[in-house]
């Protein structure tokens, strides 16, 4: 059974930094692109940033690009995501995401075919 085990997630003050980390079991993921997502209280669920397998490419949304870092650990099997100067914007729940088998991953949700439960992280100003 596939699992995604996200965790580091908390309430912190705006201007912090908070690094989540995303730990998956049942497979590799060694040859799949990841990605983090975030929703917001009211909104839809988006895009935030994603890894290639090697970790060669990333690609960051606009309003986290120069504070937000993702990155993986293929020994591990696990995903980060390196949040700096954090905003009161970036409050939402934050979802880790994998690929059964694309190498680069998208954008879009329909990208990826497994899901982690979401970590919660709240920017107070």
């Amino acid at each position: 059974q596939v699992q995604l085990v996200e965790s580091g997630g908390g309430l912190v003050q705006v201007g912090d930094s908070l690094r989540l980390s995303c730990a998956a079991s049942g497979r590799s993921f060694s040859n799949s692109a990841m990605a983090w997502f975030r929703q917001a209280p009211g909104k839809d669920r988006e895009f935030v940033a994603s890894i290639s397998w090697s970790g060669s490419t990333t690609y960051n949304t606009n309003s986290v690009k120069g504070r937000f870092t993702i990155s993986r650990d293929n020994a591990k099997n696990t995903v980060y995501l390196q949040m700096n100067s954090l905003k009161p914007e970036d409050t939402a729940v934050y979802y880790c995401a994998a690929a059964r088998s694309t190498p680069r991953g998208g954008v879009s949700q329909s990208s990826y075919d497994y899901w982690g439960q979401g970590t919660q992280v709240t920017v107070s100003s």
